[in-house]
């Protein structure tokens, strides 16, 4: 397995390389002006002064190479730098992706942002995956019943209506009507007593379920349906056969088959979610990573937007990876030699 994940960690590098191109040439060719926002009475001259600055005077492929080398080479020996004190070259003089709008480096801007969205988007992972893999099994063992029909008409409504709905009847039911949770998630609020993360709690509870109800609605069809191909394998009869407990045949043995494409499902949803935060943190005003694109977009700061694009796109690699290897854990038929 040690090799195998060797293997698509070194074909990982060039399709990255490629997905970076491809970003970095649409972003770059996207009619945008850094300078719109600023007043109309600035000379020409001084607007494009200001581009040079930005380094738009430069070839393209010389643009691409730098923002290559700040992202890949240089943004990591920072974070050396800053996590373990190793200091290799000039960190001084040493070049950054810097956000065209607050000049500041954009690694820095999503490290400050991105504690917020892995805490909602993670939650409400796990969230879904408690929610779906029990309604899965229940709605496949069940099937046909007065249960199975209400999982997939549940299920079918929360995947077809938008976050940024329920967020939105979310917030009038349970903020405006009932008064229960508060409609803007404050992102400044520190946890150290149990009072404090009372309101942490009730902050979250919201933006984690518009999130995890929408991804449990794909993850339970899934699951449901891997769970039906398998409760009528030949195995399971047999393990009935043999005389073993029904629970054990269903949640043993037809359960981990079925988790099988079911894994990457969820592996691969992730990334997914992480782009879906991007409405729902508007929606609930969370200052995280979702909103830093957003404004970034609305004020052409192409650095920042090719750098957390790139950064999805990496995320989908790194999950790819990570469900593969998942499968040898859960099939023990597949090898990787």
């Amino acid at each position: 397995m040690f090799r195998y994940a060797v293997r698509r960690l070194l074909f990982a590098v060039p399709t990255l390389l490629v997905i970076s191109f491809i970003i970095f040439a649409l972003l770059d060719l996207a009619p945008s002006d850094p300078t719109a926002q600023l007043p109309l009475t600035i000379p020409e001259e001084v607007r494009e002064m200001i581009k040079e600055s930005l380094g738009l005077g430069q070839p393209f492929h010389i643009r691409y190479l730098k923002w290559l080398e700040q992202f890949l080479i240089n943004e990591p020996l920072n974070l050396m730098e800053q996590s373990w004190g190793i200091e290799i070259g000039d960190s001084e003089n040493r070049m950054r992706v810097r956000s065209w709008s607050t000049r500041a480096p954009v690694v820095d801007l999503i490290a400050a942002r991105l504690p917020q969205t892995l805490i909602v988007v993670g939650m409400s992972y796990i969230v879904a995956i408690m929610i779906a893999v029990p309604i899965g099994v229940i709605s496949a063992y069940k099937q046909y019943s007065i249960f199975d029909q209400i999982g997939t008409f549940i299920s079918m409504l929360g995947f077809s209506v938008p976050t940024f709905f329920t967020g939105t009847v979310m917030i009038v039911i349970f903020s405006v009507v009932l008064g229960w949770f508060p409609s803007i998630y404050d992102t400044t609020h520190v946890v150290n007593d149990f009072d404090s993360f009372v309101v942490q709690f009730k902050q979250m509870i919201m933006p984690v379920m518009v999130l995890g109800l929408f991804s449990a609605a794909q993850l339970s069809r899934f699951m449901r349906s891997s769970m039906l191909d398998n409760l009528n394998q030949e195995y399971v009869r047999t393990a009935r056969a043999k005389g073993m407990s029904e629970p054990v045949v269903v949640l043993i043995h037809v359960l981990r088959n079925s988790l099988i494409p079911v894994v990457t499902v969820i592996a691969l949803g992730l990334p997914s979610t992480f782009a879906g935060a991007i409405i729902t943190e508007q929606i609930f005003r969370i200052n995280g990573v979702g909103a830093l694109l957003i404004g970034a977009i609305e004020g052409a700061d192409m650095p920042t937007v090719q750098t957390v694009t790139f950064i999805f796109a990496v995320l989908i690699v790194v999950f790819n990876l990570i469900a593969d290897l998942l499968y040898g854990m859960l099939d023990p038929r597949i090898r990787y030699e």
